[in-house]
């Protein structure tokens, strides 16, 4: 009788549980989602200006990549001075602070006249979207314990997949629709449509986000309790807690090495989906668009298939290495049928869905072992040396294209850099990001 009593009240707790984190996250994931998508479009919609605006500016190539460039040196120096930060002002400050600033700087790229302007306006880009993709996995950690996390760090992060279903044909739309309208090119448009929606949902930002879970007043106090008891419980784990152990211990900068390598991946993919497209015989750029959005779709479902499969086993490492050593094995193919649209496209496809599902699953290990300062400066530190290969990758794919004469070999470079990583994933112990498999997760 007892135990039916006591399996009873595990039952209902479970559920309560459940009920607590489900309404968190429909609060918030929506929106954070939506951040996160005019993130990636004010970071990538200059690939598609740039068909318009070299031309109309008599810009090189070697200015249009030096500008390009720029915008992670911006990035770099500012990414963990960023987060310092927020845990100084709080998240829904910094958060709006940095989604207004960038919003504005981006709409500002339609005054960009010559080399000189191109220059500076990409550099403070850089510095304003800085701290932006910590800041929101720092909050995240607000308000989920380890065991949850892998579900809706992939909800949030199916932005990077979801930009390019979204971004590739409204960029193209723009350009061809507004071209000439008033006076503006297309490319002028392009900024000015995409920066500043920006600027409006930082304004919303503001209002809409909370600190922290005492903050909620859209929580009872029965669901605050649950969140705050799951998230002490969470700190007597083997947590690395000061500013110095987040930018300095060995395990943070394993993490570092690993997220480069798989990064390395995400650009890979970036580079060579529009090839493939392109090489078919499609020239229009909003086809182009339309077709390179496939595979990003299909990314954007394995995201969310391979993170609920990972919360409810509680296993972090297979679930990350084995989607890079698919992500690369299918880059490799990608390049062996590059002839054949068809079947490279499927390739790509099979491809990008391993390559974002590692983004995805790499970022429920680092806040796996960190907590208060160290979260903020490690996570941020992470991120500074993975988008140091958003510079590294095009001299990777440029050095081995010239000494092989093939850009498929410099595909094939990058596939070997996600596999490099998916080998080390091993060296961190499974004791520190594994979680113990409840009977509440769900």
């Amino acid at each position: 009788m007892y135990s039916n009593v006591a399996t009873s009240h595990v039952q209902t707790q479970a559920q309560e549980d459940a009920a607590t984190y489900a309404k968190v996250a429909w609060r918030l994931l929506p929106f954070l989602f939506l951040c996160y998508v005019c993130a990636y479009l004010d970071r990538i919609n200059v690939a598609f200006a740039k068909l318009q605006m070299q031309n109309d500016l008599g810009m090189s190539d070697a200015v249009y990549g030096l500008g390009a460039g720029i915008f992670f040196l911006g990035y770099l120096m500012f990414e963990v001075p960023s987060n310092l930060i927020l845990l100084k002002v709080g998240a829904r400050r910094w958060i709006a602070r940095i989604m207004v600033t960038w919003g504005l700087i981006s709409a500002a790229m339609m005054f960009v006249t010559g080399p000189t302007s191109f220059y500076i306006l990409r550099f403070f880009l850089g510095v304003a979207e800085a701290g932006f993709i910590p800041a929101i996995l720092l909050y995240l950690t607000y308000w989920f314990p380890n065991k949850r996390r892998s579900k809706v760090t992939a909800l949030f992060l199916t932005g990077i997949p979801m930009s390019g279903v979204i971004g590739g044909p409204l960029s193209g739309w723009i350009m061809t629709h507004f071209a000439g309208m008033h006076g503006m090119a297309g490319w002028q448009w392009l900024f000015l449509l995409e920066g500043l929606p920006t600027v409006a949902v930082g304004v919303i930002a503001f209002y809409f986000l909370d600190d922290k879970v005492s903050d909620a007043k859209w929580l009872t106090v029965e669901e605050k309790t649950i969140i705050q008891r799951d998230l002490a419980a969470e700190q007597q784990g083997n947590h690395l807690h000061s500013i110095k152990d987040g930018l300095t211990n060995p395990r943070v900068l394993l993490l570092s090495g690993i997220y480069f390598f798989f990064t390395m991946g995400l650009y890979g993919v970036s580079f060579w989906l529009p090839t493939i497209v392109k090489a078919s015989g499609v020239t229009d750029t909003l086809n182009i668009g339309l077709l390179s959005s496939i595979p990003y779709a299909a990314a954007a479902i394995a995201m969310i298939l391979v993170s609920r499969s990972s919360d409810a086993t509680g296993e972090r490492r297979w679930h990350l290495s084995l989607a890079g050593v698919i992500g690369a094995l299918a880059l490799c193919t990608s390049v062996y049928f590059a002839n054949n649209t068809v079947l490279a496209m499927i390739a790509l496809t099979i491809g990008t869905m391993g390559v974002m599902t590692t983004i995805s699953q790499f970022w429920c290990l680092p806040p796996a072992i960190l907590t208060g300062g160290a979260a903020a400066a490690g996570i941020a530190l992470t991120n500074s040396v993975g988008s140091i290969s958003g510079v590294v990758s095009p001299y990777v794919i440029g050095w081995v294209q010239q000494s092989s004469g093939s850009t498929g070999a410099g595909v094939l470079g990058l596939a070997a850099s996600m596999m490099i990583g998916a080998i080390l994933v091993f060296t961190v112990p499974a004791k520190l990001v594994n979680v113990a498999k409840s009977k509440d997760r769900r």
